[in-house]
């Protein structure tokens, strides 16, 4: 028997969720189709929340082993990778016992099973016991996200190679690991290992860390990795994989040969379009497995659209639900009155934590634009010195003339907290986007915030 709806959105991840309940609370009828037996997404179950959720237990564990008056009382060996894996479970079962909320509070109906796209308007649901439900609707919402990219050749089903999703699986606290690429992912990989004192390789196949970054945040992570223990080898792309006396050997182009009990593949990521039918109504699909999209995410198919990671760039979860609340209204509406903000907020969860909004140093030589650095160092803050957290700083890019804020870049505790503050202000118009407003400003003492303070008065010194 058909069901049929207003919209049919394929995916329950952020830009499903946010597409689905801005759609609903326009009155339309909606259907999600949820490949998992829970909803949430990839993002729930096995990229951000889980891996912050490690993260943050992990680093809670080197804080206290580190720690003067404990540094002697908690043996590594008494908790390992499993242990700390777990601690992940009662977040990502909170979040989906509030996400269902969500869903069935809107009146939104969720499929549990593979979706089968059989035409512009008709999708089918095939469960896990092979039974086919048949949907139909006038809009169809692809938002199906993204996987690790997983190349020929490279054996995911050993034991000893793993991949983002996998990872959370793993056993045992292994010895040493290789990571191979060095975006986000594998930096924040890189620092969770090293914070629970396993050896690590991380092997970039560029000629520095994250260079859509600052340049000067960017050396910090590499001086700060290395000085946990990290080694970073540069400009370094993959041969050959072969085991050797239990141990993975990844031999590079250079002819280097890195040994390690646990091969972490790092080294992109592909949009989750395939097996689902969408050749069946021509819907461009790029080699990254990306589905082709305008400015209003629309696909070749005038019915269509796709959002989130399964759409490309940022695959970044704060910006795929806002895109599938623009995508909701566009079609409930005809029209948005609002725009997609174009400087997205980038969160990377290193130890310690990056996060920037904005034109960099090196963007704003090229475009030949007058700026100036404000610089808060945290070592200066007694918030900072108070935490025992005084590594990192937060710098200000500004225009010499008109003093407007053009970027933010934060490296330390809070980073990704605190680089808020600066967007709200950046975000401003004219004589509102000024760095006289952090000068100005009275913050809360001792706080992260302060920096903003000392950063724009130190900014203003170095123009007057």
């Amino acid at each position: 028997m058909q069901q049929n709806y207003d919209v049919i959105v394929i995916g329950s991840g952020p830009a499903g969720e946010g597409a689905s309940m801005k759609l609903s609370k326009q009155g339309k009828r909606v259907a999600v189709v949820e490949m998992q037996n829970q909803v949430g997404g990839n993002c729930t179950h096995k990229g951000t929340i889980p891996s912050k959720a490690l993260r943050h237990a992990i680093q809670l564990l080197a804080d206290y082993r580190h720690h003067p008056l404990f540094e002697h009382t908690v043996n590594p060996q008494d908790i390992g990778w499993p242990d700390l894996l777990r601690t992940s479970e009662q977040v990502i079962n909170q979040q989906v016992t509030l996400h269902n909320r969500y869903y069935t509070r809107n009146r939104v109906h969720v499929y549990h099973g593979r979706a089968n796209v059989l035409d512009e308007h008709q999708v089918e649901v095939i469960n896990p016991q092979g039974e086919k439900q048949r949907l139909y609707a006038e809009y169809l919402v692809i938002a199906t996200g993204s996987r690790p990219y997983r190349p020929d050749g490279v054996d995911f089903t050993h034991p000893q190679i793993v991949d983002s999703d996998t990872v959370l699986a793993l056993d045992h606290t292994p010895r040493r690991v290789t990571i191979y690429g060095a975006g986000v992912i594998g930096c924040e990989y890189a620092s969770i290992f090293a914070n629970l004192d396993v050896k690590v390789n991380l092997i970039n196949t560029r000629d520095r860390l994250l260079s859509f970054l600052d340049d000067e945040i960017t050396d910090a992570l590499s001086y700060h990795l290395r000085d946990q223990g990290v080694v970073i080898m540069h400009n370094e792309n993959i041969q050959a994989i072969y085991e050797d006396k239990d141990c993975q050997v990844l031999r590079c182009k250079s002819g280097k040969e890195i040994r390690s009990d646990l091969l972490f593949w790092a080294n992109g990521r592909t949009g989750n379009t395939d097996n689902m039918g969408l050749e069946k109504i021509d819907v461009v699909i790029n080699s990254r497995g990306q589905i082709e999209v305008n400015d209003y995410f629309r696909t070749s198919q005038e019915n269509v659209y796709a959002v989130g990671d399964v759409a490309g760039p940022p695959g970044l979860a704060s910006a795929s639900y806002d895109q599938g609340r623009f995508v909701g209204h566009w079609i409930a509406n005809g029209e948005v009155d609002w725009n997609l903000i174009k400087e997205v907020p980038t969160g990377i969860y290193t130890s310690p934590e990056i996060s920037s909004v904005g034109r960099t140093e090196r963007e704003l030589t090229e475009q030949n634009i007058p700026y100036e650095v404000g610089r808060a160092e945290f070592k200066n803050l007694a918030r900072s010195q108070i935490a025992g957290r005084d590594v990192g700083m937060l710098k200000l890019l500004f225009h010499r003339e008109t003093l407007q804020l053009l970027g933010i870049h934060c490296f330390g505790e809070q980073a990704s907290e605190i680089v808020h503050i600066g967007q709200a202000i950046m975000s401003q118009k004219d004589e509102a986007n000024s760095i006289h407003y952090f000068a100005n400003t009275t913050f809360n003492y001792p706080t992260m915030a302060e920096a903003y303070r000392v950063a724009a008065l130190y900014g203003l010194n170095r123009i007057h």
